[in-house]
């Protein structure tokens, strides 16, 4: 165990080479502070240890969603976890000295690797934050990565055919929680913004299909939790820029 930048930094292989196409990861793992005013931080991402375009893409994309995790200004210079870290516990401790009987903060992060192939690198991150009040937020986002490209996908650039896909999860989703095809999507007490059905943000590929994840106020009240579907490849293929077989 070493300090690295003021953390604590733990290193454990978690992949290797099953091929020659999938890449080796090890498991990255950040420890704030430790003291009596200071929030509890818990990170454990990925890092791939291969040199190469997608390597330096996955890093980029994991940073800036840890920052924006993080970070409570709009101070630009938070360029690393580190910093965001930092920003983290010093909103904390400024406002346990205007109110010592603030409740500690708490941020939770993980990031795995969910699916690999020849084309394709998707990472879920699930995370947690209680920064006060009567509940804390949990939510969970797909980074997914073109691996020959070297960069990582905007969901729409996952589909060949974004407008059938839509159409079909859309019929999916109702039949998954039964809503009749032909009432309105909120008929049930959903909450999709003008009655009318979207995709959620976070769509990701996983071993059993394409996943969509409502986080929570998505489409739906904090107390109905995450709302998930996956959609079996057999079913989407045709919808997909990269297909997955059997």
């Amino acid at each position: 165990m070493k300090k690295f930048f003021g953390l604590t930094l733990i290193l454990g292989v978690i992949g290797s080479c099953a091929t020659d196409t999938k890449l080796t990861y090890e498991t990255v793992s950040l420890i704030g502070e430790t003291c009596a005013d200071c929030p509890n931080i818990t990170i454990n991402i990925p890092s791939v240890l291969d040199e190469t375009p997608v390597a330096k893409a996955i890093d980029v994309a994991l940073r800036e969603e840890i920052i924006s995790l993080l970070s409570f200004s709009e101070d630009r210079t938070i360029d690393n976890v580190d910093k965001a870290i930092s920003s983290f516990t010093s909103s904390y401790k400024e406002l346990k000295t205007k109110f010592p009987e603030e409740v500690a903060w708490e941020a939770k992060i993980k990031g795995e690797v969910v699916f690999e192939n020849d084309w394709i690198i998707t990472i879920k991150l699930e995370s947690y934050s209680f920064t006060g009040g009567a509940h804390g937020y949990a939510a969970t986002s797909f980074l997914n990565f073109d691996k020959a490209q070297g960069a990582e996908l905007e969901n729409w650039e996952l589909f060949s055919n974004l407008e059938g896909f839509e159409k079909f999860a859309e019929t999916k989703f109702r039949i998954q929680e039964d809503i009749p095809q032909d009432k309105n999507i909120n008929s049930t007490g959903f909450m999709f913004e003008g009655d009318a059905f979207h995709l959620p943000n976070n769509i990701g590929y996983t071993k059993e299909g394409i996943q969509l994840i409502y986080n929570q106020y998505e489409v739906a009240s904090y107390a109905d939790g995450p709302i998930s579907m996956v959609l079996p490849y057999n079913e989407i293929n045709l919808y997909l820029k990269r297909k997955v077989g059997p």
